[in-house]
């Protein structure tokens, strides 16, 4: 699948629809590379060919994998509340994170 295919970027703000969290994408990869030990644990086992997104959760400490069918857009236009933000961005604009300064 082309990266253009995927309908979330790095940097935007999701909600998963079925355990309603909220979070930031931090990376995605073109189909599920989590190992099948891993997978045959996940709870929903959605399908494995199509994008997937590391999301690092609001108001929690730990980060997800998750397949882009369990996602949709969150439109709060509210910060994430995570340690690992100031890792992986340097500035929030108009409902979405960026990697680089906007000046």
């Amino acid at each position: 699948m082309a990266k253009s295919e995927f309908k979330f970027s790095v940097g935007q703000v999701v909600h998963h629809k079925r355990y309603d969290y909220r979070g930031v994408i931090v990376s995605a990869d073109d189909s599920c590379e989590a190992d099948d030990d891993w997978y045959d644990k996940n709870q929903t086992q959605p399908e494995r060919d199509q994008p997937w997104y590391h999301v690092l959760v609001d108001r929690a400490q730990h980060t997800t994998y998750v397949a882009e069918s369990n996602l949709e857009a969150d439109e709060s236009g509210n910060r994430i509340r995570h340690p690992l933000v100031p890792r992986f961005f340097k500035t929030f604009f108009k409902g979405r994170y960026w990697r680089e300064s906007l000046n």
